[in-house]
């Protein structure tokens, strides 16, 4: 199997990790969360020579799905997530533009396939399933590649915290049971690469990250 490899490009005030998937060999690749500042995402695509098939989305808020039908646009891919339960708040885009003060251009969203629980999402020969962990928001969910013992877990779980849940149809408890039921199983030795900061590593997430005492 070829190497699966990765690219974050920070972007938009929120400072959002777009995170580009590719293959080394190949050059193929998916772009998950393209949240804004497209013209940088562009960039980072065409200077390391690869060919996007598709853009995944984790959730719809506005700094993960800003810049996704724009790029979906340019690129020419079909937009692939989240769950229908985020159908709301990626209708609604243009509108949290508005409640959080953003200034950049960003258009509604409109998904190509909405994914479930269950579902395998792939490039190259990288085959991801989908685990649907809502908390964050309703329809959240993350990608996780077993062969290369790895999961991009979008605004669920970060280094040292987890994803706030006082935003629009966020849940606290959800969030936990999400974590405790649906990404902790994926086991201790996973990787992963969040949605802001530096990615980590399950296991050490489960044993000293302050938010998650007593799952």
């Amino acid at each position: 199997m070829s190497e699966l490899r990765a690219i974050v490009v920070p972007v938009t005030p929120f400072q959002q990790n777009c995170t580009i998937l590719f293959d080394e060999e190949t050059k193929e690749g998916v772009v998950v969360d393209p949240g804004g500042d497209v013209p940088h995402i562009l960039k980072a695509i065409e200077e390391a020579g690869l060919k996007i098939s598709a853009i995944w989305l984790t959730h719809g808020h506005i700094d993960h799905a800003g810049g996704a039908e724009e790029l979906k646009e340019k690129l020419e891919v079909p937009l692939l997530g989240p769950h229908k339960d985020d159908v709301t708040l990626l209708s609604g885009l243009e509108d949290q533009a508005q409640m959080f003060g953003v200034t950049m251009d960003v258009k509604n969203v409109t998904s190509n396939t909405w994914l479930n629980e269950g579902d395998e999402v792939e490039f190259s020969d990288h085959k991801f399933k989908v685990l649907h962990c809502p908390g964050h928001a309703p329809g959240h969910v993350i990608f996780y590649n077993e062969a290369n013992g790895f999961a991009h877990v979008g605004d669920v779980l970060f280094s040292g915290s987890i994803g706030r849940t006082d935003l629009p149809g966020g849940n606290h408890q959800q969030l936990l049971d999400s974590i405790r039921d649906k990404v902790f199983p994926l086991g201790d030795h996973v990787g992963f690469i969040c949605g802001h900061g530096p990615g980590g590593q399950i296991g050490q997430e489960r044993r000293s990250n302050p938010f998650l005492t007593g799952l």
